[in-house]
């Protein structure tokens, strides 16, 4: 019977560094998920994600809320014309380095191509640009908070 058990297909084999690697790639982009495929071997390595701290920000006062919405017409921030939106998954900053002076603050007058921004993709950090000039109106995330493709992160007038 010994005999049969090398007639078997060789099984692959989970590399045990591949996975501390990829469990790594999570921790570093606050992924709950990955899976590759390479050779016909498939690895997923998950992991339940945390539930967010619950940061609270001193709410706005009622008149700049309204004069805000009445201006662009927008109860949605996402809604209006002027909203600037993450061009990719990742985590956002407000300032190049922590401790740093922000990029912009609300009521800064910018120019087109001014940086906003950084969005930190897979270990790169990406400039986000102003898409157009006018005077920042809103902040809608917190420095260092996970963003989604698409996400409303600030309003520009």
């Amino acid at each position: 019977m010994a005999g049969d058990s090398d007639k078997l297909a060789p099984r692959a084999t989970v590399d045990e560094e591949m996975v501390r690697s990829l469990a790594r790639l999570l921790d570093e982009t606050r992924l709950t998920e990955i899976e590759i495929e390479q050779g016909g071997l498939r690895v997923r390595v998950a992991r339940q994600a945390a539930p967010a701290p619950v940061a609270f920000a001193a709410p706005e006062s009622p008149r700049a809320i309204a004069a805000v919405n009445a201006h662009s017409g927008a109860a949605d921030p996402a809604d209006h014309p002027g909203v600037v939106t993450s061009p990719m998954v990742g985590t956002a900053y407000r300032s190049p380095e922590p401790g740093a002076k922000a990029f912009c603050e609300v009521g800064t007058v910018v120019k087109a191509g001014d940086t906003l921004l950084i969005i930190e993709a897979m270990k790169t950090m990406n400039q986000i640009p102003a898409p157009k000039a006018g005077t920042v109106m809103q902040i809608l995330f917190e420095d260092a908070q996970p963003v989604e493709f698409g996400e409303p992160l600030m309003v520009i007038e």
